[in-house]
């Protein structure tokens, strides 16, 4: 299969329909409230009532497959809904495509049995609940090495014990249930031994002990510190089979780093669209912005990022459609995709100038809300050493060959 580049007649138009839905109806409630609902009293509210009239609107969860509401959209086909989403804060939650949530309907649909579909994947993909993955840990635990997994689980009679702490578990807060992994056989270091649970958001062996101040606050209800102690699960609640956790996790982190560089590239043109209304108006030193060399190598600069990133999302998401090994190539894309998006908020920022960082444009809060993005679903440095292990591995491999 061929990567296209060019849009089928049925995609481009849920691609304008979603443009105008972000335009008309998102971002006047992104102005509202700064782009972050973090401590809006009725965050709540405003999520539900986004995503009531995405759904009316026939937007909802579009990535799901028609069976849970959705369209059932391939990895190209989220590429361009997702983008065009993005370029609202909070149009990927209008759209019920924000992380965590998207992620975990993406793994549900692969792993979950029919059970555990109806329990938890239906309420989820329709907007229902919300629910997080809870793997990072803190030092020595699971972080950018899931290896290092240090919370476990032990048979009980009827089930299964959860014991360990978890931290910047995003959308912990009020989440109905988490996907939890934890160790049930071997020990931190080990290449497997992993299980993912479903555990209920009322389990009173689930605490939340503290939300986390962070550089963002987008995603919805933050990120939480969350201990397990005592947390008894029956056998229905493994997700998959048992100690094969990360393999599971595979399913879900490769599409899930490519889906965040989908949403963040709508935001990163829209940061770079304001920068555009800026300069071309914006008269100084006897011309305007836009005609000055040093502000002309800024826009073209973003052009390039723009253009790159989407390059490397399209690629990926055909590794992705034709079933191929994304691993290098979802790397390659969340390296280069989450630093040029940086780059492109920070441009846009210096060529608006005073007025970039304030609020009475979103530039900054847009610049907050990037630049983690350079260290979660792995830090820019792990995912460069991967690449160059895989790099010299088969470098290797061809020369023996040869």
């Amino acid at each position: 299969m061929a990567i296209r580049f060019d849009l089928e007649p049925e995609l481009a138009a849920l691609v304008q329909r979603t443009r105008e839905f972000v335009r008309d109806v998102v971002i006047p409630v992104e102005l509202a409230c700064k782009g972050s609902l973090h401590d809006a009293p009725d965050a709540e509210d405003i999520r539900r009532r986004l995503q009531a009239e995405a759904r009316a609107a026939g937007l909802l969860a579009p990535h799901v497959g028609e069976r849970w509401g959705g369209r059932g959209l391939d990895v190209r086909g989220q590429a361009a809904v997702f983008e065009e989403a993005g370029y609202s804060l909070l149009g990927p939650l209008a759209l019920n495509i924000s992380a965590p949530d998207e992620g975990n309907m993406h793994l549900l649909e692969r792993v979950a049995t029919p059970a555990q579909q109806a329990k938890y994947l239906a309420p989820l993909a329709a907007g229902q609940v919300r629910s997080c993955f809870a793997m990072t840990e803190p030092p020595p635990g699971a972080g950018s090495d899931p290896r290092a997994l240090a919370t476990h689980a032990t048979r009980v009679a009827g089930g299964w014990r959860i014991d360990g702490t978890k931290w910047f578990i995003t959308g912990a807060r009020g989440a109905a249930f988490a996907i939890v992994m934890a160790r049930t056989s071997g020990a931190p270091g080990d290449r497997g031994g992993a299980t993912m649970f479903l555990v209920d958001g009322d389990n009173p062996g689930m605490q939340i002990v503290r939300d986390l101040d962070t550089l963002d606050h987008a995603l919805f209800a933050g990120h939480s510190e969350v201990i397990f102690k005592d947390c008894d699960v029956a056998d229905d609640a493994i997700l998959g089979e048992v100690d094969r956790g990360f393999e599971y996790a595979q399913v879900r982190l490769a599409p899930a780093r490519l889906t965040h560089c989908m949403r963040w590239l709508g935001l990163a043109r829209r940061a770079h669209d304001l920068a555009l209304a800026h300069v071309t108006t914006r008269e100084a030193f006897g011309s305007r912005l836009a005609e000055l060399g040093m502000v002309q190598q800024q826009i073209a600069d973003n052009e390039i990022d723009l253009a790159a990133s989407r390059a490397l999302i399209l690629q990926t998401a055909w590794v992705l459609d034709t079933d191929g090994d994304a691993g290098t190539a979802s790397s390659i894309a969340k390296t280069f995709v989450s630093e040029a998006v940086g780059r492109i908020v920070d441009r846009a920022m210096q060529m608006t100038g005073a007025v970039g960082t304030s609020g009475d444009l979103l530039l900054s809060r847009y610049w907050r809300e990037v630049r983690p993005f350079r260290i979660y679903d792995g830090p820019s440095e792990t995912h460069r050493w991967s690449i160059a292990k895989r790099a010299v591995s088969a470098f290797k491999k061809n020369r023996g060959r040869a």
